[in-house]
């Protein structure tokens, strides 16, 4: 069993010692190292001890938990990121392919993600991949603005992508395969409902069950085979009856929007 020697920085007393007693009664493969209530602290912590492992809250006041990645990075330790719900953080991390727990923190989503790090650690030792990751997740957090760049799993490692670079994606049982526009194919491991919640939903819309498409690569639609969309790079897609009136509002909004810039 690979030892994780970690640490807990949270600036909350009482997240600090639950997650300290989840960690001890159900995760023995992590050894807690330390327990900081800032990011300071946990700086000193890692100059002093060799920790490959760091349970991260984003929000402490005196110090933004980012503020604490360049060490960690340095340290070549994996993160996963504690948070309280906030909508937008959570999907600029599932838009990373970044790890976290949401507060109040389950056990078995707890014991997953210690799992997930400890057979994957290799991962995580492809520092330059995660620099970017968690680069790209600081500066969504900052701006607040709309997700603008996808991390999917791929191969041993991961791909970070633009999402106007997204043509269309197709459901395929529990996956998804996202093509885009320099033709390549990218088979992940989450179903359409988890793209659609990520994806802006001013340029992306779903028309069947099994598709999403970017209104960016939409070429032309018509009714002479049934409703079907064309997309710039040559493919056809049907648009179910009952997505059909979503499709046509999205248009109107698209177009609607392109005319006022």
């Amino acid at each position: 069993m690979t030892t994780l020697k970690a640490i807990i920085v949270d600036d909350e007393e009482f997240a600090r010692s639950s997650l300290f007693f989840l960690l001890q009664q159900n995760c023995p493969q992590v050894e807690i190292t330390g327990i900081a209530k800032s990011v300071a602290e946990a700086k000193e912590i890692l100059a002093h001890h060799p920790i490959n492992l760091i349970f991260l809250d984003i929000a402490m006041p005196g110090g933004n938990g980012f503020e604490l990645i360049p060490d960690a990075q340095k340290h070549q330790a994996a993160v996963i990121f504690t948070t309280a719900y906030d909508q937008y953080a959570l999907k600029a991390i599932k838009a990373n392919a970044l790890d976290y727990l949401l507060k109040p923190i389950d056990i078995d989503e707890l014991k997953v993600a210690v799992d997930k790090v400890a057979q994957h650690i290799k991962l995580f030792q492809n520092q330059n991949e995660n620099d970017d990751r968690i680069a790209n997740l600081a500066s969504s957090l900052n701006t607040k603005s709309e997700i603008r760049k996808l991390t999917l799993p791929y191969g041993q490692g991961f791909k970070m992508i633009d999402v106007d670079d997204i043509i269309y994606i197709e459901a395929d049982s529990n996956y998804s395969v996202v093509h885009l526009a320099n033709q390549d194919k990218i088979t992940v491991s989450k179903v359409l409902r988890e793209f659609e919640e990520l994806l802006p939903s001013d340029q992306f819309v779903r028309i069947h069950k099994s598709s999403i498409i970017n209104l960016n690569h939409l070429k032309e639609y018509n009714s002479k085979n049934g409703l079907q969309v064309f997309l710039k790079n040559g493919e056809s897609i049907n648009i179910s009856r009952r997505r059909a009136s979503d499709f046509f509002e999205k248009i109107k909004l698209f177009i609607k929007a392109g005319s006022d810039h």
